[in-house]
């Protein structure tokens, strides 16, 4: 129900911006993240809008470079200034709490690559 895309291959200090598209459900009520996993490393969200209070969220790794948006049933992470470190598989998540202090989401996408590598 959660469908992300829009990854790929990009140059360092490059930009990507990833989709995330529900559907057979209304996103408006919804706390929405954005996670990656690298190789090895343990699975980190990057960003969290909070429906409750119409804030977004980001970690210190990618604040001031990575921006959250959404319209209608679809979210977006546009992802500038890449650096190698960004490279991960991306998968957004949904909760219907609206809350991202929450850590059980009720959708997951399935991810998708991000490679930043010259």
């Amino acid at each position: 129900q959660l469908q992300a895309s829009g990854g790929g291959l990009v140059q360092p200090g490059g930009s990507l911006r990833l989709s995330c598209a529900a559907s057979e459900f209304n996103l408006d009520y919804f706390a929405i993240s954005w996670f990656r996993q690298a190789p090895g490393k343990e699975r980190e969200r990057v960003s969290c809008f909070s429906s409750r209070d119409d804030t977004t969220y980001y970690a210190d790794s990618v604040k001031g470079r990575f921006i959250f948006s959404n319209a209608k049933n679809l979210a977006y992470l546009q992802m500038n200034s890449l650096k190698a470190e960004d490279t991960a598989v991306y998968y957004c998540a949904a909760t219907s709490t609206g809350d991202c202090v929450v850590r059980e989401y009720d959708y997951w996408g399935q991810g998708t690559q991000v490679t930043v590598s010259s």
